[in-house]
């Protein structure tokens, strides 16, 4: 029987596809324990949030020169990869800048005392690095076919949909940092902007453009699978260490914040609701 490209794809590019998962997980895992003794020289845990971006733009240039995929589409991906990572690595470590250690990691390093150090090792740092690698996975598959030989219209909706989610996050981010700047809105919930039609905006774009980048690689054969990917980031920011988490520090902290639950959506973005005249 006469081998076709789409099976050339499937039986021989097994192989090769295995290969770059196991190097991407190692390059990821040597970051992380790169990035693990810069936290101990600075005795700063917090720091693995700045470098999770760059962790995706290391996978995705890695595949990018391993892989033989349709280049149309390995510079698309690993182009949207770089300016999400970049960016988003930009914001926290600009954010965090002169800022001490995030108090989430002082009570994780209060709790485990001297032990700190290595535990954070595999607790913080190379469980991240666990996550990252997997929800990585539909960055490196999408780069790894070399059919369809050109752009489809999964392309052409993955990368609006991309675009979407990046201004959502980017946008919210810029809009809640200039409220923080603000000396008269201390102690205050940020409530206007994108801020005023969902709780999370930043979370709900990046969870957006993951989905994004999964209709882009849904372009090349046998790819459904990773859906895992933007399933993974959803269920992270909607249920772990998103908006659970973060609600819940809102909530002890400022009582304010219960008004705005009850007249903001949480996640999707919708119109707020009318405040109450006995308000």
């Amino acid at each position: 029987m006469r081998e076709t490209g789409v099976s050339r794809y499937i039986f021989r590019g097994g192989k090769d596809m295995l290969s770059i998962f196991v190097i991407n997980f190692i390059a990821v895992m040597l970051f992380m324990i790169g990035v693990w003794i810069i936290s101990l020289l600075k005795k700063d845990a917090s720091i693995v949030d700045g470098f999770w971006g760059l962790g995706f733009v290391v996978v995705a240039w890695i595949t990018f020169f391993l892989s033989e995929g349709y280049p149309g589409r390995k510079i698309l991906i690993t182009g949207l990869t770089t300016i999400w990572g970049l960016r988003l690595a930009l914001h926290i470590f600009w954010r965090g800048w002169g800022k001490e250690e995030d108090k989430r990691y002082q009570k994780w390093r209060a709790d485990y005392g001297k032990k700190f150090w290595i535990v954070s090792l595999f607790t913080v740092f190379g469980l991240q690095g666990v996550i990252l690698w997997s929800i990585s996975l539909v960055v490196q598959t999408g780069q790894l076919s070399p059919m369809p030989s050109n752009l489809t219209w999964f392309d052409v909706m993955g990368t609006v949909v991309w675009l979407l989610g990046f201004l959502f996050e980017s946008v919210g981010d810029w809009q809640l940092l200039r409220f923080k700047a603000k000396p008269e809105n201390s102690g205050n919930v940020m409530d206007q902007g994108l801020w005023a039609y969902t709780r999370h905006p930043n979370y709900f774009g990046e969870t957006v453009l993951w989905w994004g980048m999964f209709l882009i690689t849904l372009a090349t054969p046998g790819s459904f699978w990773t859906i895992v990917s933007p399933l993974l980031i959803t269920g992270l920011l909607l249920k772990v260490s998103g908006v659970t988490l973060l609600e819940r520090t809102m909530l002890a902290t400022r009582p304010q914040y219960q008004d705005y639950v009850e007249q903001t959506s949480a996640f999707l973005p919708w119109f707020p609701k009318k405040r109450s005249k006995s308000s």
